[in-house]
């Protein structure tokens, strides 16, 4: 198996296979010729870890000569430590072979070279090397009883505990010093380690090298320090330091009184102990911290990539509404002299019939694609969250009643019977937003006389009074085609519909009733469909509205006082003012007309105009900044009432409006009967003040 896990690379693989046979020859000559025991065997053997971690990390042919070249090393140092030929072939058999199945065994449990990442990690790793060791320990302790004259369980204990021991301490060690990754967040001036490695130098000399007061306590806290400042590899470096300072100290006899007191095997085990336990405590510390320096590398990681998404996310969001802004002024532009024209056409008394036919027809189509442009920007406020409530007292049945009213002239066409069926409190006043609520039932409806195509179309109140609130429930009933069982559940998704026939045979986005959903929710309510028994399908709305009671009254100049009004028309495309001016003029206004913003500005300084109606994008000055240089003017012509006309419809483009000093908005393209009650609503508003 290739090196993985940060090992690859021909030239990295290189640099560690002539490190681990440096390592490896370092560490059996200073075990084999300094730290002897009286058995003959060393106190410490930590060579089968070293050598099982670098068979793990490198690659099979450099393996292959890394166990070439250790058994070299090993055959020769024995020899030159005085081991018998006998005796240098069965260690030197017995490790090798432990050392490969460690590392078959940990490739294998790990899927390449394991990672030091935390101390259940360490200990799983010592966990799965440890029975192979103590099988080979038995095995050669079996071996070299008839050779070194040595009871069996005597030689049975000190193989195991050197072994297992140099083990635990050794196979750890390796991982971790030639792992470059497990460094970071540990990065230290070299004079820091330099100074840490001198101070657990230190405090191994002064723990091991008085004979007679061994203090090897000494050396954890140094150990710990070293951990907390370096990591991982501190924590290794500390227990080679240590190793290397007590174990000669210790075999030599410096600690001479101890010797008196303990037989050689006993100290030996006591040392072994000391280096594993020294290992373990340092590692669980500085693991501890680096997990937790990874967790906040971590964390800085994904904050730093959750701003970029919020970065892109909002760019997307500014791109979507710079997108839909000007696709609805470029659409609406040109649909408004489509729709102008049409119903200038369509209120003349010459037409003849087929010509009055087409003219509907047109106007219906241009409807139709008004209506595709309105639901995709309602779509996106709500998508944005932007919708806000304006809650009043209104009489639900007043609301239905008024839907009904809109779409009766499209059931009659089609032949089908309209009814609204009322139920309950439907006298009292509520606490709804009457508009929302409208184009709700105007979906609803809308829908249900699109999808019957004979029969009739029942619009359903019911109102129960409750408690703290009453229940109010809609039902729009029709006898329609129905909705197949298995499209139920998509029907209120957007851009959903049926499926392809029903977008060809009737037309419209999906987004209806995606809106419709999204405004009852916001309004506290639900939505929902039912199939009708025998045909069609029933759409009902329930919402939770508290009774209040209606406003009084205001009074208002009677009708007519448009037919008086002297208006500012501002706009840059001739036909918009034209059919502007057509509008105006039906209802009697006297219409003056500007192209950009400074002829506005001029117009309306010399005063005498009732109300301006403002067009936006307009070369030259455009029409906010025309709006604010009339406010700016002196004396009562800044007080003039200026009405957005423009098919800017988006609720920030309507707001900029509003903060420029526009008191209203009138969107493109412009409807008859919405332009003259806007005219009219603030043409009262003097009167009233």
């Amino acid at each position: 198996m290739v090196a993985s896990n940060g090992f690859e690379g021909e030239g990295r693989q290189t640099r560690l296979l002539l490190a681990l046979i440096f390592a490896y020859a370092v560490t059996i000559a200073y075990c084999d010729l300094l730290t002897r025991g009286p058995s003959g065997m060393a106190t410490l053997w930590p060579c089968n870890g070293l050598l099982a971690g670098g068979l793990v990390l490198l690659t099979p042919r450099r393996s292959l000569i890394l166990l070439v070249v250790t058994t070299i090393c090993h055959v020769l140092l024995d020899r030159l430590g005085g081991t018998a030929p006998a005796m240098t072939a069965l260690f030197t058999v017995l490790d090798t072979i432990e050392a490969a199945l460690i590392a078959v065994v940990l490739r294998r449990a790990f899927g390449g070279p394991p990672r030091m990442k935390n101390l259940a990690q360490a200990l799983r790793v010592v966990g799965l090397a440890l029975p192979i060791t103590a099988v080979l320990a038995v095995i050669g302790a079996f071996a070299s009883a008839p050779m070194l004259n040595v009871s069996l369980p005597v030689l049975i204990k000190n193989w195991m505990f050197v072994n297992a021991l140099g083990m635990t301490a050794g196979l750890p060690i390796a991982l971790i010093l030639f792992d470059r990754g497990i460094q970071r967040g540990f990065e230290r001036p070299v004079w820091e380690k330099i100074a840490c490695y001198v101070m657990v130098a230190v405090a191994a000399l002064i723990a091991f090298g008085r004979p007679g007061h061994a203090l090897p306590f000494l050396v954890f806290p140094a150990g710990v320090l070293v951990a907390f400042r370096l990591g991982p590899k501190g924590a290794a470096w500390t227990t080679v330091i240590v190793a290397a300072i007590a174990a000669p100290l210790s075999v030599l006899g410096i600690v001479a009184e101890a010797a008196t007191r303990a037989q050689a095997s006993e100290r030996m085990h006591a040392l072994q102990f000391l280096v594993s336990a020294l290992l373990f405590t340092c590692l669980a510390a500085a693991l501890a911290l680096a997990n937790q320096q990874r967790l906040k590398q971590l964390l800085v990681r994904r904050q730093a990539l959750a701003r970029k998404a919020q970065a892109r996310a909002q760019a997307a969001s500014q791109a979507k509404t710079e997108f839909l802004a000007t696709m609805s002024h470029e659409i609406r532009t040109p649909l408004n002299s489509v729709l102008g024209f049409t119903r200038l056409l369509a209120d003349r008394d010459d037409l003849a019939p087929e010509a009055r036919r087409h003219v509907g027809l047109i106007d219906g189509a241009g409807g139709a694609l008004l209506t595709l442009v309105n639901d995709v920007l309602d779509f996106s406020r709500v998508e944005a969250g932007r919708v806000e409530l304006q809650v009043g007292a209104a009489r639900a049945e007043a609301v239905l009643r008024d839907a009904v009213a809109i779409v009766a002239q499209d059931a009659r066409a089609k032949g089908l019977a309209l009814e609204v069926e009322a139920t309950g409190e439907t006298g009292r006043d509520h606490g709804l937003d009457a508009d929302r609520l409208r184009q709700v039932l105007l979906n609803l409806l809308n829908n249900a006389v699109k999808f019957t195509p004979a029969g009739r179309v029942t619009a359903r109140l019911a109102v129960t009074p409750g408690e703290d609130a009453d229940h109010l429930r809609i039902e729009i009933v029709d006898t329609g085609i129905g909705v197949p069982p298995q499209l139920r559940d998509r029907l209120f998704q957007r851009f959903s519909q049926g499926d392809s026939s029903v977008t060809r045979a009737f037309g419209g986005a999906g987004l209806g009733l995606a809106i419709s959903k999204a405004l009852v929710e916001l309004m506290g309510g639900r939505i929902g469909m039912n199939a009708n028994p025998d045909q069609g399908s029933t759409f009902w709305i329930e919402l939770a509205a508290q009774p209040c009671e209606a406003a009084p009254p205001v009074a208002v100049a009677a009708g007519g006082r448009i037919a008086a009004a002297r208006i500012l028309l501002v706009d840059d495309h001739p036909m918009n003012r034209e059919i502007g001016g057509a509008f105006l003029a039906l209802a009697g206004c006297e219409v003056v007309t500007a192209e950009n913003g400074q002829e506005a500005v001029d117009m309306a300084r010399g005063g005498g105009f009732d109300i301006v109606l403002m067009d936006i994008h307009m070369p030259g000055m455009d029409g906010l900044t025309a709006t604010r240089a009339i406010r700016a003017l002196p004396g009562p012509v800044s007080a003039v009432p200026i009405i957005a006309m423009s098919a800017d419809a988006l609720p920030q483009q309507i707001a900029q409006c509003r903060e420029a000093g526009m008191v209203d908005h009138v969107a493109k393209p412009i409807q008859k009967d919405l332009l003259y009650a806007t005219v009219e609503t603030w043409l009262a508003e003097p009167a009233a003040a």
